[in-house]
């Protein structure tokens, strides 16, 4: 038997969340470090993950597979493909940061609050959500992989509703029932959607006999196996509203703004940068592989949801007064743009939607993170609160300017390159979708631009005038996400060669090819 890299690279993070969980209270410096030290030892085992994956080897590679509930056909199986590594890796990079981010969020509040925050328990739950994150990404088994994926809603919900952010304008107690309802809204509908998915789940042990998601797919392409076209167009409904909820496309998005406003800044990048993806990497492993046929039944309105998306997320964005909405709201825009790409059905498109999974993930790290450090300072989430920033903290308004041309795919950042192949897959098979899109470009231009030029430039506020520039700590994580943005952005290739092949045989499962060019003939 092979040594478990990949039961290894999850398990960490899951042994040390109960380690830190079991800190004493009075010891909480020794918990953020523990859990420090955990992520980045998880960060050394994804890294090792990336160095053995070989992106020209077998699809499925790493593999682990044990017997686990035999009498139902429940295996524990294991196995990364390209798109996976990637995701991985992205995850274990961003927890770090996201760690050190949050060093002080859950310290004790100020004297005389009747509120206390256990320090440990914030930091393990963070190590929790990545190890369910990272098992979600490597598991072969669709039971397995259904396990995690709503397990990890437990300790997102106390994040949410326990650990939310402290600036207010209304007072502790309106924020307490505001995080409430956040945390209630996130756990109701990602477990709707998950019930439905469960329905899914049973009905396809009906049809195969088994979960092992190898097993159903060769056995789908050898037609050994022959779903009924109603059948598989049930099924791959019940686990694509799932993984929508998860992502989130509209209309199942509205969990997402109340989320990411009550959660402090560090909790919103776990959400939106970390387990969202969990959702659009679903819908290529799962979707596309186990049901083919419907996922071409159903492309047209998917395709037509991802646009609204794009559309309605970027003109929300453009009209919000809160800075964490604001970049919610660009988010539902973007996920717009992954689903849009993985449904184009072109490698372009996916290769594309699966470079923007990563690039998304660092880009909105950077803005949400700086933007969270511009709150605590401030102590309040308006833009209208701020004004000339950029005067007495030219550092964090640089950063924050850097994030937000990333958000609007600035030539030169990471983003750009990922939403360009996203466009061009998706213009090549569906020129009107394309062309409609593009117009979330324009938008996103205009929320970024405004948002910089309403928090960053003109007079200086008097509330501003003594704002502290980046501290050593917040250096420490900003520097490096922004070094990867501009790296990434002019040397993309290390990831498209990983994801790549892995592309390829996603659209040999849906039996599609590239459209050919329409070349007039010479006359």
């Amino acid at each position: 038997m092979s040594f478990p890299l990949l039961t290894l690279t999850a398990a960490l993070p899951a042994v040390g969340a109960i380690a830190t969980a079991a800190v004493p209270a009075a010891k909480r410096t020794v918990a953020k470090w523990l859990a420090l030290l955990v992520s980045l030892a998880t960060l050394a085992l994804a890294v090792a993950v990336l160095v053995r994956f070989d992106p020209d080897g077998d699809r499925y590679q790493l593999t682990e597979s044990h017997s686990w509930i035999a009498d139902f056909g429940v295996r524990y199986e294991l196995g990364v493909d390209g798109i996976a590594v990637a995701l991985i890796a992205l995850t274990a990079l961003l927890i770090p940061f996201i760690i050190l981010a949050g060093w002080h969020d859950a310290d004790p509040l100020e004297t005389g609050s009747s509120r206390w925050r256990p320090t440990q328990g914030f930091f393990a739950l963070i190590l929790l959500v990545e190890a369910m994150v990272i098992i979600s990404f490597e598991a072969t088994d669709v039971f397995l992989f259904y396990i995690f994926f709503e397990a990890m809603l437990i300790p997102m919900y106390f994040l949410i509703g326990g650990f939310g952010d402290r600036a207010h304008e209304h007072g502790e107690k309106t924020a307490a029932t505001q995080r409430s309802y956040a945390a209630v809204k996130f756990l109701l509908y990602n477990l709707a959607g998950g019930l439905i998915m469960l329905a899914a789940v049973i009905g396809l042990y009906v049809v195969a006999g088994n979960f092992s998601l190898t097993e159903i797919a060769a056995a789908r392409a050898s037609g050994e196996l022959d779903m009924a076209t109603n059948t598989e167009r049930w099924l791959f409904l019940g686990f694509f509203l799932a993984f929508a909820v998860k992502a989130p496309l509209w209309p199942l998005h509205t969990w997402l703004p109340n989320a990411m406003q009550e959660s402090t800044a560090p909790v919103a990048v776990l959400i939106t940068a970390v387990v969202d993806k969990v959702g659009t990497f679903a819908m290529l492993r799962f979707c596309l592989q186990l049901f083919p046929e419907a996922s071409k039944w159903a492309t047209p309105v998917i395709l037509v949801l991802a646009v609204i998306s794009i559309i309605y997320g970027a003109l929300l964005a453009v009209g919000q007064r809160d800075i964490k909405r604001l970049i919610a709201y660009a988010s539902i825009s973007h996920f717009g743009f992954i689903i849009m790409g993985i449904f184009a059905m072109t490698s372009q498109g996916q290769s594309g939607a699966t470079l923007y999974m990563v690039n998304h993930g660092i880009s909105t790290a950077v803005l949400m993170l700086i933007a969270g450090f511009l709150i605590s300072r401030r102590g309040s989430r308006l833009i209208a609160d701020y004004g000339g920033v950029q005067k007495v903290a030219p550092v964090l308004a640089g950063t924050f300017l850097i994030g937000g041309l990333a958000t609007l795919s600035l030539p030169g950042l990471a983003p750009f390159v990922s939403e360009f192949l996203v466009l061009v897959g998706t213009f090549t098979r569906y020129p009107v979708i394309g062309i409609i899109a593009t117009f979330g470009i324009v938008l996103a231009a205009l929320y970024t631009l405004v948002l910089y030029q309403r928090t960053m430039t003109g007079p200086v506020k008097p509330e501003v005038s003594a704002m502290p520039d980046l501290r050593v700590r917040e250096l420490v994580v900003v520097a490096p996400l922004v070094a990867l943005l501009i790296f990434l952005g002019v040397f993309p290739k290390p990831v498209t060669d990983i994801v790549n092949p892995a592309v390829e045989q996603t659209m040999s499962d849906v039996h599609k090819k590239d459209p050919q060019p329409e070349v007039e003939a010479a006359k």
